[in-house]
C-alpha cells in the first residue's frame, strides 16, 4: 500500500477521509469545442471537482474505418424504450475529435470555471499535450493496461495516473502499477469501470471495489456506465473515493453514452448526494450523537417504588415499577444493586436514584 490514505490530484486530494471526488465525463457526449465548453460550464455550476475528456486521433486509433460499434440510445422518455444502434467506430470518434489548439481552448474554459481537467490519452505525443496543458491527471484506458511504453511515459510526468481496469486481471493491474512506481510516481487511482453502453447489472460487480482497495492499496474510483445514480450510491457505500459520471445536454441524443448520462437539471443534485453520502455512512464504530443520547434518555426507563417503602429494605425486596423517562436508576442498575438498602423512608411513586441506596 502507498504511504498515504489519499493521492494528490493537483490541489485536491482523493482518498479515504476526503470528500467524494466527482468527475463529470464529457468526452463521449460533446459535439465540438462550443459543446465541450458548454458541458464544462454545466459541470462547474453543479459543483463538480473535475471534468474529463478523451483525446485521440481517429485516424491513428482506428485501422478498419468500416468496423461497426454497437450501443443503445433512448427513444422514449416516458416508457424508457431504447434502440440498438450500429455505426462505424471511426465515424463515432471523428465527430468529437479536436485539434491541439481546440483542446487548449477547452482547457482554458475549465480553468476559468475552476474545474480540474484531465483526459484519457492513447499515444505518447498526447501525454506531451496534456502535460503542456497543465493537467493534474492522466487517465489510461483499460485497453492499454499492458501498454507499458505509454504508461511509463505518463508516469514520468509526475501527474496523478488514473488506471481503468475493465476486462483486466488483478495481475495485469499490479504489473501496470509496478511500471508506474518504477518511474517514481505513486499517485495512482484505480478505476472500476464495468463494460457496456450501458453496463448490464450482472456485469457491474460493485463488490470488487473493496477488494481492489485491499489488494492494491490505492484509492478506487467507479466509472459509471448505468442510467441514474443508484450504482454510484452503492459504489460509494462500498468504498469508492471518486465517481465518474457522464453528462449530456440531452439523453435522447442519437449517439453513444447519452442514454445513461446526467442532464443539466440533475447534475447539482448528483454532486450534493455524493457530498452527503460520507456523512450518512458515518463510521464503522458506534459513536453516539448528542441527539441520539437525548432521545435515548426519553426512551429508556427508570426504577420507581410501587408502594411506600421503609428505610433499610433491600432494593431487591422492594415492589418496583420501571417507567419512562430515564435519568434515574436504570433497570439493569437496580438488578445489580439489589443487595443495597434504602437510606430513608420513601413514598410510592418515588424515582429511585443511586443516592437513595446505602
Amino acid at each position: 500500500m502507498n504511504d498515504h490514505q489519499y493521492v494528490a490530484f493537483g490541489e485536491r486530494k482523493v482518498g479515504d477521509g476526503e470528500p467524494i471526488f466527482v468527475t463529470y465525463e464529457a468526452g463521449p457526449t460533446h459535439e465540438g469545442v462550443e459543446s465541450a465548453k458548454d458541458l464544462i460550464r454545466h459541470a462547474a455550476r453543479a459543483g463538480a471537482d473535475a471534468v474529463k475528456f478523451q483525446i485521440f486521433d481517429p485516424d491513428r486509433v482506428v485501422e478498419d474505418k468500416s468496423a461497426l460499434f454497437t450501443y443503445e440510445i433512448l427513444v422514449d422518455r416516458e416508457t424508457g424504450k431504447t434502440e440498438t444502434v450500429q455505426e462505424p467506430l471511426y465515424d463515432l470518434l471523428k465527430r468529437r475529435a479536436l485539434s491541439n489548439d481546440e483542446w487548449r481552448e477547452v482547457k482554458a474554459c475549465a480553468d476559468e470555471c475552476n474545474l480540474a481537467f484531465f483526459a484519457t490519452i492513447g499515444f505518447p505525443d498526447e501525454v506531451d499535450l496534456v502535460e503542456s496543458l497543465g493537467c493534474a491527471s492522466i487517465k489510461i484506458a483499460s485497453g492499454d493496461v499492458n501498454h507499458f511504453p505509454l504508461i511509463r511515459k505518463a508516469a514520468r510526468t509526475g501527474m496523478c495516473l488514473q488506471l481503468d481496469t475493465g476486462n483486466s486481471t488483478i495481475g495485469e493491474i499490479e504489473r501496470a502499477i509496478d511500471v508506474i512506481r518504477s518511474e517514481g510516481n505513486d499517485n495512482v487511482i484505480i478505476h472500476h469501470c464495468p463494460s457496456g453502453y450501458p453496463a448490464r447489472l450482472e456485469g457491474i460487480n460493485l463488490n470488487i471495489i473493496p477488494s481492489l482497495k485491499t489488494l492494491l492499496g490505492y484509492p478506487v474510483a467507479f466509472s459509471d456506465h448505468s442510467p441514474g445514480w443508484d450504482m454510484d450510491v452503492a459504489a460509494v457505500a462500498l468504498g469508492a473515493n471518486l465517481v465518474e459520471k457522464t453528462i449530456t445536454k440531452d439523453r435522447m441524443t442519437r449517439s453513444i453514452e447519452h442514454i445513461f448520462s446526467l442532464e443539466p437539471q440533475d447534475m447539482a443534485a448528483f454532486v450534493q448526494l455524493m457530498r452527503d453520502l460520507p456523512t450518512a455512512l458515518g463510521s464503522s464504530r458506534r459513536i453516539m450523537q448528542p441527539v441520539e443520547l437525548e432521545k435515548r434518555e426519553i426512551a429508556r426507563r427508570s426504577t420507581y417504588l410501587a408502594e411506600d417503602t421503609p428505610a433499610g429494605r433491600k432494593l431487591k425486596d422492594c415492589a418496583l415499577d420501571y417507567r419512562r423517562p430515564g435519568g434515574g436508576l436504570a433497570p439493569d442498575q437496580a438488578e445489580a444493586l439489589g443487595e443495597q438498602s434504602l437510606r430513608t423512608d420513601l413514598p410510592a411513586g418515588h424515582k429511585v436514584m443511586p443516592g437513595d441506596l446505602a
